[in-house]
C-alpha cells in the first residue's frame, strides 16, 4: 500500500476552493478541478470589475452634468473649463450631485464659471 503524504493539507486546500465556488452552477461548484478554474477566473473578473466600476461611474457623472448644462443652455466643456479658470475645485461626483439635487446651486456654479 502506498504512503499518503500531506492528506490533511490537500483536503483543506480543496475544501477551501469548493467553499469559494459554492454558488456556481453545475460542476463548477462540485468538481475540484473545474471549481478551481472557475474561482480563479471569478477573482480575475472581480478585479477587472472593480476597475471598470470607477470608469462607469465617472461616465455617469459626466452625463448627468452634461444634461444639466444643456438644460441651462451651455455645454459641459465650457462649464469645466470655466470652473478651472475660476479655481473652483469640485470633483465630477459632487458636481453631478449638485446638478441633480440643487438647481439653484448649479446655476450659481454656472455663473461662477462664465464670469
Amino acid at each position: 500500500m502506498t504512503k499518503v503524504k500531506h492528506a490533511t493539507s490537500s483536503r483543506r486546500h480543496r475544501k477551501k476552493q469548493l467553499k469559494a465556488a459554492e454558488g456556481y452552477f453545475g460542476s463548477k461548484s462540485r468538481l475540484y478541478r473545474i471549481a478551481k478554474e472557475a474561482v480563479r477566473k471569478g477573482l480575475i473578473y472581480n478585479y477587472v470589475g472593480r476597475k471598470r466600476k470607477k470608469r462607469e461611474y465617472r461616465s455617469l457623472w459626466i452625463t448627468r452634468i452634461s444634461a444639466a448644462c444643456k438644460a441651462e443652455g451651455t455645454t459641459y466643456n465650457k462649464l469645466i473649463s470655466g470652473l478651472k479658470k475660476a479655481k473652483v475645485q469640485l470633483d465630477r461626483k459632487a458636481l453631478a450631485d449638485i446638478a441633480a439635487n440643487d438647481s439653484a446651486g448649479f446655476k450659481f456654479l454656472l455663473k461662477k464659471a462664465s464670469a
